[in-house]
């Protein structure tokens, strides 16, 4: 469960600035993307992180915690192709510095939340569907047809929890299962010893999760190098 009104310790003083994100923050984030998505852990590069993902179309991810100039032009002067980077800044500041072939995309956000454990129940007709292997948590609730409705992913790192892979079919939106699942995930990663929750949202999930009490903590932009090839 999520609590309202609470501040995070640490959490910059005016998110809504291009200060970046706090160091801890964003290690926590980056490391838990990793076990969410069974990738290899990140590595430490100048500047932020590098983690190898490995797919065709996202062989590597760069994590930064804030913008960078020297190490953002170092680290996009001669990507792979398929290099993604998430940089805790403002759009219009990393774009300015991007070399040609890089696609920015839409406005990311970093939140946090404090955490902790609470009860909560679901709307009639569906049901809800925990497990926990390692680090990770799923929530997924199911309909009257035991099909998944909505579900969700939280990955422990000490004391943070990133939550991951949040969806709900669109036959079943509108109906507050999204924070059934937010809700659930919560409370099994504060019984579990997480104090401090930790999500990257779209824009459009943005204020789900403020409504939740999550609170802005960096403005994140996402970019992705793919190189063309000719006949």
């Amino acid at each position: 469960m999520f609590t309202k009104g609470l501040t995070v310790l640490g959490t910059p003083a005016n998110a809504s600035e291009d200060v970046g994100a706090l160091p801890e923050v964003t290690a926590a984030w980056a490391q838990g993307w990793t076990l969410s998505r069974a990738t290899e852990s990140p590595v430490a590069v100048p500047g932020g992180y590098r983690i190898d993902v490995g797919l065709s179309g996202h062989r590597i991810r760069y994590v930064l915690p804030r913008f960078d100039p020297a190490a953002l032009r170092r680290l996009t002067r001669e990507p792979a192709s398929g290099t993604w980077l998430k940089v805790c800044a403002k759009v219009e500041t990393v774009a300015a510095v991007l070399p040609t072939g890089w696609l920015v995309k839409d406005p990311e956000y970093m939140m946090t939340v404090p955490l902790r454990s609470a009860e909560f129940s679901m709307p009639t007709g569906y049901a809800l569907r925990v497990t926990t292997q390692g680090a990770v948590t799923d929530a997924e609730v199911l309909g009257a047809d035991e099909q998944i409705a909505a579900r969700g992913r939280i990955a422990r790192t000490g004391s943070f929890a990133i939550v991951d892979q949040v969806e709900t079919h669109p036959s079943h939106r509108r109906r507050g299962l999204g924070s059934r699942v937010m809700s659930a995930l919560g409370h099994h990663a504060a019984i579990q010893g997480a104090r401090t929750g930790v999500l990257v949202a779209t824009r459009d999930g943005r204020g789900l999760y403020h409504s939740l009490g999550w609170t802005l903590h960096a403005p994140v932009t996402a970019a992705v190098f793919h190189r063309c090839t000719r006949a």
